[in-house]
């Protein structure tokens, strides 16, 4: 800590965890608001005072499963759906902990538990004052993700090209590999 204390563990957790809520909280006042695992982590040890050197994956599941918890026990939305991977703007496997506090089944399915936090995200929206539009919001994936998703939309809606002598499927290049 800033003051040369050494906390225990179970106190970094504790306090990691209460302002990860409380950080959680702001983000869920701005509509359609996400923060990466690495924001969040960065966030909480700046806000505490308490930083680590332990790999972020092996610490930051923990304090997570504790917001899962608070917020279940205040009867909040899961707050936890707010946080994703910055590379691919997933919950991650960590978001089942949610399910099984919630006494929801697990998903297996990735889409469809990214589908899942995406309306609890609308429900954290809606819960911690976000200004909505019209019609009070709608569910969204993560922007990253959604930008995935829509490119793989794309191109599966375009048609293959296909050579106009052979009538046989184009490969990249555009070039057939037959007609040359």
């Amino acid at each position: 800590m800033t003051d040369g204390t050494v906390p225990t563990g179970q106190e970094a957790r504790e306090a990691w965890a209460a302002e990860a809520y409380a950080i959680l909280v702001r983000v869920a006042q701005t509509y359609h608001a996400v923060i990466t695992y690495k924001e969040l982590a960065e966030e909480i040890q700046s806000r505490t005072g308490i930083r680590t050197k332990t790999l972020l994956h092996n610490w930051i599941g923990p304090v997570l499963g504790r917001v899962v918890r608070e917020a279940h026990r205040r009867g909040d939305p899961p707050l936890t759906a707010l946080v994703v991977h910055t590379d691919d703007g997933k919950v991650g496997s960590g978001y089942k902990e949610v399910l099984a506090v919630a006494g929801e089944p697990p998903v297996e399915d990735e889409l469809e538990r990214e589908h899942h936090a995406a309306e609890a995200r609308l429900a954290c929206y809606r819960r911690f004052g976000a200004t909505l539009p019209p019609g009070g919001g709608v569910p969204a994936l993560a922007p990253r993700l959604q930008a995935t998703v829509e490119r793989r939309r794309q191109r599966n809606e375009r048609p293959p090209q296909v050579c106009g002598s052979c009538f046989v499927q184009l490969p990249s290049t555009g070039v057939c590999d037959s007609c040359g």
